[in-house]
Parts: structure tokens; sequence; C-alpha cells
């Protein structure tokens, strides 16, 4: 994976090298600490500069505070303030600097990342009122709706806060990180090789992305190079990933919009999605076949698994078609939760919502990685920012996928499929995906004795839970559940 070496920064150079980036065109993709050493804590952001393979990074010391990005770059703002919440550090003149991760009445001995955390202490939190944001000058029949932390079927735990008048939302405040699982932290002190399962596990819908993405970083940390076969089989996996998520996409969608049966035809389709997934794999999801160096085994997709991607490709075609063609579901997705260009990008949107809003970005294609680069990947892009044209940014990519997965089988290699890597003690690597949801990063960093010292997760959910309140405001209550389910979004990728 490129990476250009780290550029070390003075916090008085920030501002002012941030700025030049965006005259430049380029764009802050997070911002992350860890100790090089134990008394000392360096922060690093990862950048992409235009039109460059490489991904840049600068490094700053963190000792005395550095200055808060977010009034250059407001994507940061949530990254910084994870940053404040698990490492102390602060980000002067932060314009949003109340704790994020830790929720009222935390009350940790010190910063959970802190080096000097007691190992057999566990985070100490006691009662404490919540702190709801004020709505400046509300009328008196302004009314508050506090929905969840638990809620109805399976859902993951949130909290979400409405201020409405009769259906009209005023504001919304979504409260997450009810079930943080400190999973960056569960990898500090283990080996490369067993880390991939952790990083299977940080979210259960995008193993494939999450493990390739650590693979990688931990291969550019060792130097390694991954044989063909393993990194064509590498991408069908990923794109099978990308199909089975897109399909319970609409059979989510479509439940939303209480159209019934395509709920039901989308979620079969996505059961024969996974059905494919255990015939080359053995696992539904995908898990297990990923490792550093390429693969645990090789698979076997020859002569089958073509042409039941296209039975599959002609029955979405088909359901597509008729989801195009209801005017009851049409109508529920057209026009809601309007994301605006500007607001996607300056908020931190990623994949198929940045994708729908008009701004055209894809890794596979701009920072390409397995053997993307050496195949045809199409992007599909919308300009309106509607639910609507988030469903059909995912219908264009479904195609786009199968497609892709087809020249893959057809130009498929023969040979290995894994090759030993070996990482150097302080080693460091950064690693990246196109997961169904966006852009998905891992940065990893070994200790003198060649295990892992950090491993910082970028998700996608992260980013665009970020994001999507700017669409609830001024909407509806009818419309806000199409609208959360036109995102994608999970809460356990962003909890982490």
């Amino acid at each position: 994976m490129t990476v250009s070496q780290a550029t070390f920064l003075r916090p008085q150079q920030l501002k002012d090298v941030a700025s030049r980036l965006r005259e430049r065109g380029g764009r802050m993709q997070m911002v992350y600490a860890w100790h090089p050493e134990p008394d000392r804590t360096e922060v690093r952001y990862v950048v992409t500069e235009p039109n460059q393979h490489a991904f840049g990074i600068w490094s700053c010391d963190a000792l005395g505070g550095v200055p808060s990005l977010a009034g250059i770059w407001p994507l940061m703002a949530w990254h910084e303030r994870e940053v404040m919440d698990l490492f102390g550090v602060q980000f002067l003149d932060h314009p949003q600097p109340q704790p994020l991760v830790l929720h009222e009445g935390a009350n940790p001995v010190r910063p959970p990342f802190d080096s000097a955390y007691p190992h057999d202490v566990t985070l100490q939190a006691e009662a404490a009122k919540q702190s709801i944001p004020e709505i400046a000058g509300a009328e008196a029949d302004v009314q508050l709706l506090p929905f969840g932390p638990v809620r109805a079927d399976v859902l993951e735990s949130a909290e979400f806060i409405f201020f409405y008048i009769g259906e009209a939302i005023l504001h919304y405040h979504p409260r997450l990180f009810f079930k943080h699982r400190g999973m960056e932290k569960r990898f500090e002190g283990l080996s490369a090789d067993r880390a991939v399962i952790l990083a299977e596990r940080v979210s259960g819908v995008g193993s494939v992305a999450h493990a390739l993405a650590y693979c990688q970083a931990v291969e550019a940390a060792a130097n390694c190079i991954v044989p063909p076969r393993a990194l064509f089989l590498r991408v069908l996996l990923a794109e099978m990933e990308r199909l089975y998520n897109h399909l319970h996409y609409f059979g989510h969608l479509c439940h939303t919009t209480t159209l019934k049966v395509g709920e039901a035809e989308g979620k079969l389709l996505e059961e024969h999605a996974k059905q494919l997934n255990v015939r080359l794999t053995g696992s539904r999801f995908l898990r297990s076949i990923l490792t550093i160096g390429g693969l645990r085994r090789d698979l076997s997709p020859d002569g089958w698994l073509g042409a039941e991607l296209q039975r599959l490709r002609r029955d979405f075609s088909v359901y597509a078609e008729r989801m195009e063609n209801t005017d009851s579901h049409l109508d529920r997705l057209i026009t809601t939760g309007k994301l605006d260009a500007h607001v996607a990008f300056d908020q931190g949107a990623t994949g198929p919502v940045d994708r729908a809003s008009g701004l055209d970005r894809d890794l596979r294609r701009d920072h390409a990685y397995a053997a993307y680069g050496q195949l045809s990947t199409a992007v599909a892009v919308r300009e309106s920012g509607d639910a609507h044209a988030r469903a059909q940014v995912r219908m264009g990519e479904i195609g786009a996928s199968i497609a892709l997965m087809q020249e893959a089988l057809s130009r498929l290699p023969n040979g290995s499929v894994r090759v030993e890597c070996s990482v150097m003690p302080k080693a460091e690597g950064l690693g990246w995906a196109e997961s169904p949801r966006g852009t998905l990063f891992y940065a990893v960093h070994f200790d003198s004795q060649g295990k892992l010292a950090r491993v910082k997760i970028k998700s996608p959910s992260f980013s665009n839970w970020r994001v999507f309140p700017y669409t609830v405001h001024d909407s509806n209550m009818m419309d806000y559940a199409i609208n959360e389910a036109s995102f994608g979004l999970t809460i356990a990728g962003c909890d982490r």
C-alpha cells in the first residue's frame, strides 16, 4: 500500500498546512493518537493529496495540546473529540469540546488509552444527568422525544433525541457509543496473525473489508508482496460482501416504505448471495479466509460461480425495475433526506452516501489495492443527494460489482495464495478498503517485540453518522425511518 513518509509538523504549523491542503483540493481523512514512547503522545493525520495515489501522513507532538482543525475541516470534529476522550489530548479552540465516546458520569482514573492506565481497573461510571442540547428561542409547544437506547426488534443500542412540533423535526441529536467495545485497545499486545480474527469482528457485516484493510496495513509494514492469485480472490471476496450488503439494504429500505413484497424479494436475494458465500468459503459472512500475506486456503470458484452471479444479476435487474416503477415506493424516497454536496464534503460523508450527492470518489479506483488496479471498476454517481439517489447508487454498484467479479473470474491466475510475512520491530503501516458503506482505514504500529502497539480504525459509519443529522433537521417524523435506512448505517461499525 502506497503511503508517503510521515511529515513532522509543529503545532503552530497545523492550521496553515491544513488550509493549504484544502486550497489544493486535497482532503483530510482522519486524525488519531498513539504512544511512540510510554510518556509521549503523538497525533497522526492521514490526508489525501489531489491526483496522488499515496496518502500523506502528518505527525505532531501532542504535549501541551494541538490546535483544532475542525474550523477548517468540519469532518475532523468527531475524530478530535474521540482522541480527547480516549487519550486526553487537548485540541485547542475546539468548537464542540464536550465528550463524544464517554457519556455523562464516566470517570476513568486516567484516559482509557493512557499508557499508564491500570489494566486491572475497569472504567468507573456513576449516575449523572443527561446533557441535552438547548434549542435557542424555541416556542413553548416544542416537544422532546428521547427514543432509545433500547429499541424494538434487533436494532443496535442508540438514543435519538428529537425536538419537534407536530410532525416537523426542528432538531435531531443522536447519542451513540452506548456499547463501545474498545476494539482498538483489544488489538494491543496481539501478534499480527492472531489479530485478523479480531478485525473480522469489528463489524459483522463488514468482515472482509475490515480484515482486508487490516491485512494490507500489516503487509505494508512488512513490505510483503501478496501472490497475484490471492489479490484477485481478495477482490472477489470483497465484492461478494458488497453484494449481500446492498441486497439487504434494499430489503430493509422496502420495509420502511411498507413495500412488503419488495422487502421479501430483497431479503430472498440477499439469502441467495449468502448461500453463494457458503458454497465458496464455508461462511455466510466470508470469515476465516483472509490472513496476512494472502488467504488461509485456496478457493475454487471456477465453472460455477460465474453462472450463479449471472443468474443473480438477472433476478436483481427485474427486482430493481419493479422498485423503480412502484409509485408508492418512489414517492417516499424522492426528496427525502437531501444531502447537499458541500455538506457531504465538509462533514465527511463517504461511500454511496457521498456518491449520491455528486462526489465521485472510490478507493478501489482512486487508491487501487488488491487487484482492483488491473480490473475495470465502474463508479456509480448521482447528483440529487436524496434517499432515492442513495438507492440508485447502490443499484448501480450491484451491477458494477457483478461485472467486476465476472472479469476477475475470467482473469484469475494460477499459483499460490499465501506468502510468509515478517514484521520488523517498530514497523508501521496503513491499509484501506472501500467497504460497502465507504472508506475504511487501518493504521498499525508495532512495538520492539513485534507485537501490535496501536491499531487505529477509521470506519465509514463513524463518518456517516456524523453527517446523517444534517438530513434530519427540518424534516418530518414520517420520513425519519426511510431516511435512516437510506444511509445504510451500522452502530457497531461506528462504536467499535
